[in-house]
């Protein structure tokens, strides 16, 4: 395979977590990636350089996902560097950790700033990338929701609010943008990353996760590494498949019996 034939997958927000897990998994399967970041640089290199030792080129681009000219930016610089991308996973995400009961918890900016990154980002991303998506029929989006669209349970009335809003996006786009671009969603129960941890603190972490795993079917959490292989089949296979918002809760959703 020539580098030209390489497929290229561009992951926001993708120094930590369910980005990280994503962009290695698609490296490590021949493909080049695109690493992004907002803020701190070093997490989003260090990721770059275990991608690189898996044989993948890769980018890493600043961008924040929020503002428009920035997404038209990093497309033009996948666009200079490969001309194509394959798959985009939306994967940037912002939130405000406040308890449901809370309504003076949360301003009107609050939302603001929530939604422009979990929604408009999404939004502002795929847009930016659809004459690139379009060169390659079959290319996906994957956009990275929430159990907490569908349940009423997270970190915040805003953040379960952007992603029921994501959700009802990815059938739009799906919609418009077929036949040639797929896009799906992906809603994961509790996720093992810092941003949770560090989100809720080293004792209401543990309390949540145990309360989690008291609940789940599966007795379980969910890793970032299985939000990546969902984000796989998504992106690289699932050839029929628009439109849907694949849940991954370990049974949270049904409960135990």
């Amino acid at each position: 395979m020539t580098p030209m034939d390489r497929k290229i997958c561009v992951v926001t927000g993708s120094s930590s977590g369910i980005g990280a897990a994503t962009a290695k998994l698609f490296a490590g399967n021949g493909w080049n990636v695109v690493i992004n970041y907002s803020r701190n640089a070093a997490p989003a290199e260090a990721v770059a350089e275990e991608c690189r030792a898996l044989g993948a080129e890769v980018l890493v681009i600043k961008a924040d996902v929020s503002n428009d000219q920035d997404c038209r930016r990093m497309a033009g610089e996948v666009a200079s560097a490969w001309g194509r991308t394959d798959v985009l996973v939306n994967n940037a995400g912002a939130t405000k950790f406040v308890a449901l009961k809370n309504l003076d918890g949360l301003s009107a900016e609050d939302f603001q700033r929530i939604y422009s990154v979990n929604v408009i980002g999404a939004y502002q991303m795929t847009r930016a990338f659809v004459p690139l998506l379009q060169k390659h029929p079959g290319s996906g989006v994957v956009n990275i929701s929430s159990v907490a669209s569908l349940m009423g349970v997270g970190s915040s009335i805003a953040y379960m609010a952007s992603k029921g809003a994501l959700n009802a996006m990815t059938v739009g786009l799906a919609r418009a943008l077929g036949p040639e671009i797929r896009v799906n969603a992906i809603a994961p129960g509790l996720v093992e990353t810092p941003w949770m941890k560090e989100g809720l603190g080293p004792e209401r972490y543990a309390a949540t996760v145990d309360g989690y795993k008291s609940r789940a079917a599966l007795e379980a959490v969910i890793s970032p590494e299985d939000i990546a292989a969902a984000a796989w089949w998504l992106g690289a296979g699932a050839a029929k498949t628009t439109g849907e918002v694949l849940l991954i809760d370990a049974g949270l959703r049904i409960t135990k019996a």
